[in-house]
């Protein structure tokens, strides 16, 4: 049994002991605050098409994210009803969950080293996805890589957003952090 109180994800403990130093001699950091670390991870299915025409594809959606993640996720709803899409207001597209703590710390690590080794013809993920603010955004074609969805009982294959917040100034710093955790960039 896993004794939760002296549990130090491995990130997080690589994060503490080897990584704030390498960034601080890259960028010449004065101080310890001053260091990029990782604020958020949010994670979101949108279910789309699929919900408009059964309302169970929203849950089992959230059902699947809440798997992933290891915390339950939230079911986001329509903001506005638009009749070309047959979308009402309060209607249920999809789910999402937001990790800090040591959840988002695992969850990048299963990301890392399990998950997207299993995606089909990997090559990395681009190295140009950041918004300008230090956050990375990137997308999965299918959720089924997570090795806790099991496949036999998946009734529809979602795609999965994912967007690591971070509290670096720029982009450059945010990849050079995510880059000591060994995320595949391929350029």
């Amino acid at each position: 049994m896993l004794d939760t109180a002296n549990y130090t994800p491995r990130l997080k403990a690589s994060f503490a002991d080897e990584i704030k130093a390498k960034l601080r001699e890259e960028f010449g950091y004065k101080n310890d605050m001053q260091i990029p670390r990782l604020d958020k991870i949010v994670l979101n299915i949108g279910a789309g098409a699929e919900a408009v025409r059964d309302s169970k594809k929203a849950k089992s959606a959230q059902d699947d994210l809440s798997t992933i993640a290891g915390q339950r996720a939230v079911v986001t709803k329509a903001k506005k009803s638009i009749a070309g899409f047959r979308v009402r207001e309060d209607m249920p597209l999809g789910s999402k969950v937001t990790l800090r703590g040591d959840r988002m710390y695992e969850f990048l690590d299963r990301l890392i080293t399990v998950a997207m080794p299993r995606i089909r013809d990997f090559r990395g993920v681009p190295g140009k996805s950041f918004d300008g603010r230090g956050n990375y955004a990137m997308g999965l074609k299918e959720h089924i890589v997570f090795p806790e969805i099991n496949f036999d009982k998946v009734d529809e294959v979602w795609g999965m957003d994912i967007v690591i917040c971070t509290t670096a100034k720029t982009d450059a710093e945010a990849k050079a952090l995510l880059k000591h955790f060994n995320m595949p960039f391929n350029s």
